[in-house]
């Protein structure tokens, strides 16, 4: 089997460019091309300075950049790993089941709660319901190929559902089965840091960065049928939108 060096070339003795730069450029051109993939192990660090004839200090300061930037992670005694970022379209409505099956990545779900209710005061204004009305509430932690990637909260009005447990995977294919999908969307992100929980629920650090989508669904007459929040890591996941020149 090929070694890295062979793969993206030797570093460069002359080069005015600190030999920890030069290899972490070649790593990450390495990921972004594809050349090495996500989830992919690299060598141990003995290894890594023995095929590119530098120190392990040189290895190790690095990685620890690209760790920091998030294109690696590091697990405890395992190694470590290419990370598995997903490049979600901000313009397009998908679910999260959706967008790991597009991929071929397999997701499933861990409930952290589920329960029925009605609006409190924020949701009422947010989903446009009747103080009292009823609504269904999900809370659960999203996965991609066993690795945790978000944490999703979401609000939808009873009459779109016949019961909690009509959802099982995907949150839209069960309301595609009542005729409720939400036909338009309106989303807005932000960056947050991890509180001790969220990091603890999704495998980070507290005050770990992240992003936040706060989503509010739409059906073809206007009624809003969504309001979730959800919380993904910043390492794993990259939105990206399609922009038009309409002058």
């Amino acid at each position: 089997m090929a070694t890295l060096s062979a793969l993206i070339g030797p570093l460069d003795s002359e080069s005015r460019l600190p030999l920890y730069q030069q290899l972490q450029r070649a790593l990450r051109d390495a990921i972004d091309q594809r050349m090495i993939g996500p989830e992919d192990a690299l060598p141990a660090e003995r290894d890594l300075a023995e095929d590119f004839a530098v120190s392990r200090i040189t290895v190790r300061k690095a990685l620890d950049g690209l760790v920091d930037e998030g294109l690696l992670t590091r697990r405890q005694g395992a190694g470590t790993f290419v990370n598995a970022r997903v490049e979600k379209n901000f313009a397009k409505i998908t679910s999260f089941s959706e967008d790991m099956a597009q991929r071929g990545r397999t997701p499933h779900s861990v409930w952290l709660r589920r329960s029925e209710g009605t609006v409190t005061p924020e949701e009422s204004l947010t989903l446009g319901l009747s103080p009292g009305a009823p609504v269904y509430r999900f809370n659960r932690i999203r996965y991609a190929d066993g690795a945790p990637m978000s944490l999703e909260y979401a609000t939808i009005p009873a009459f779109a559902l016949p019961s909690l447990e009509a959802v099982d995977t995907s949150l839209y294919q069960a309301l595609e089965r009542t005729g409720h999908r939400p036909r338009r969307a309106l989303q807005r992100l932000r960056a947050v840091l991890f509180t001790s929980e969220q990091a603890d629920l999704l495998g980070a650090r507290p005050n770990d960065a992240g992003l936040l989508v706060e989503r509010r669904g739409y059906l073809k007459d206007g009624r809003t049928v969504e309001f979730s929040q959800s919380y993904y890591r910043g390492d794993t996941y990259d939105f990206v939108a399609e922009l038009n020149d309409l002058s």
